[in-house]
């Protein structure tokens, strides 16, 4: 069963909240980062973006540039913009977009469940993020991501938290830029801690890696590494816990350079091989599993996945997975999207324009768009001991980084 821990929050002080709070450091570029940051000396981008307070020719993951995040960190510190609470809480985490609300428990999740594989992973994960987390964590002393984990409702945890939400009032209530309103409460009371902590111990047998698994592996490295000087901080890693039943992923759309030195009408007669080929008046959002949308050459396409070019198992029937295997490798020549330069992703919260305005402009020859995963697939993968292709999940809305932040020391 899963074991989870109240921490002492890293948070800002409540009139500094907005300001403070942060989109995920992975969701922006260091230039997208610089902007959102510009004019706003609180925003936590200065921590988990360090290198927009450097020259912009910085190698961003050069120790010149955590030794700023901690520096920076410090600052917010001694400025009383963050502060560190006297007792070990739960936070529950309220999100809102578009008229449809999520909450999860925020929490300390044990490295030692993820080593046991209790908390379960989808994804491989690539050294370089790996290492790039591990030096951020080991100089800031901080975890500044919160891993976003998934486990399958229970009705009891369901009731006292919303319990406590009816009773008691938000310590951070407000309304970002994008119209997403963060709602947090500190659950300070020990009984209900002592309950929730019973609840997860009896009641939630796995949980589920949904977004952040580089941040999660980092935190395990980080305890290896620190070795007999761990801390106890060091012992868990800050998470937010969503049930199942309020959880919305979206579509993780894919772009490429270039069509492998095939023309277009080749490309699509290659194509037509695995999938029903069909032009489409307008962009196309596809609105069921086996369904592709295609943008090429100013043109839309559906692709509908002929029968007997996808298994059935867990991992065959993904439509990431089918397109891996019918398209991108054996057409477009990419056969490790973890790697291979010539593609990107793009998050469904995007919006289906984007996909052609990347290559409108020259930048992309061709993008596809697919339908999102489900959660039950998810946990299905997980629970095989099998892995997704990457960039398979993109979940929405994000929780703010800077609101709660855990410090291992």
């Amino acid at each position: 069963m899963i074991s989870i821990h109240p921490f002492k929050a890293l948070r800002p002080e409540a009139q500094h909240a907005k300001q403070v709070a942060s989109r995920p450091y992975d969701v922006l570029n260091s230039k997208e980062a610089k902007i959102e940051a510009q004019g706003n000396p609180s925003s936590f981008l200065h921590i988990t973006k360090s290198e927009i307070d450097l020259p912009e020719d910085i190698d961003i993951h050069s120790q010149h540039v955590y030794d700023t995040a901690k520096k920076n960190l410090d600052a917010f510190i001694s400025r009383n913009i963050l502060f560190r609470e006297s007792k070990a809480c739960y936070y529950i985490y309220q999100l809102v977009m578009n008229g449809r609300s999520q909450t999860g428990l925020v929490c300390g999740s044990s490295v030692d469940d993820y080593e046991n594989d209790l908390i379960k992973k989808h994804e491989f994960t690539r050294p370089e993020k790996e290492k790039d987390r591990i030096n951020h964590i080991t100089t800031t002393g901080a975890q500044t991501g919160n891993v976003f984990l998934a486990y399958r409702n229970v009705d009891s945890i369901d009731a006292m938290i919303e319990k406590w939400k009816k009773e008691k009032n938000p310590v951070y209530d407000l309304l970002a830029d994008d119209g997403i309103q963060h709602s947090i409460w500190i659950v300070n009371d020990t009984d209900t801690i002592n309950a929730i902590t019973e609840l997860f111990k009896t009641t939630v047998p796995f949980t589920y890696i949904a977004d952040g698994h580089h941040r999660a592996a980092s935190a395990a490295k980080v305890r290896k590494a620190l070795g007999e000087k761990a801390t106890e901080g060091a012992n868990i890693f800050l998470t937010t816990l969503f049930p199942s039943n309020q959880l919305h992923i979206m579509d993780y759309n894919r772009v490429v350079k270039d069509l492998n030195g095939l023309t277009t009408s080749a490309f699509l007669d290659k194509v037509k091989n695995a999938f029903t080929v069909t032009k489409a008046e307008k962009a196309f959002s596809p609105a069921s599993l086996h369904e592709f949308g295609l943008y090429v050459d100013k043109q839309w396409y559906t692709l509908i996945a002929k029968e007997g070019t996808y298994t059935n198992d867990p991992i065959g029937i993904l439509d990431v997975t089918i397109l891996q295997n019918n398209l991108l490798a054996p057409i477009l020549g990419i056969k490790d999207q973890r790697t291979d330069q010539r593609i990107d992703f793009v998050g469904g919260v995007r919006g289906i324009g984007e996909l052609s305005k990347r290559v409108d402009s020259g930048e992309m020859a061709v993008a596809i768009s697919l339908h999102p995963v489900s959660i039950q697939q998810l946990f299905d993968i997980a629970d095989s001991g099998n892995v997704m292709p990457p960039k398979s999940t993109w979940f929405e809305p994000k929780l703010r980084d800077g609101l709660l932040t855990h410090l291992i020391d």
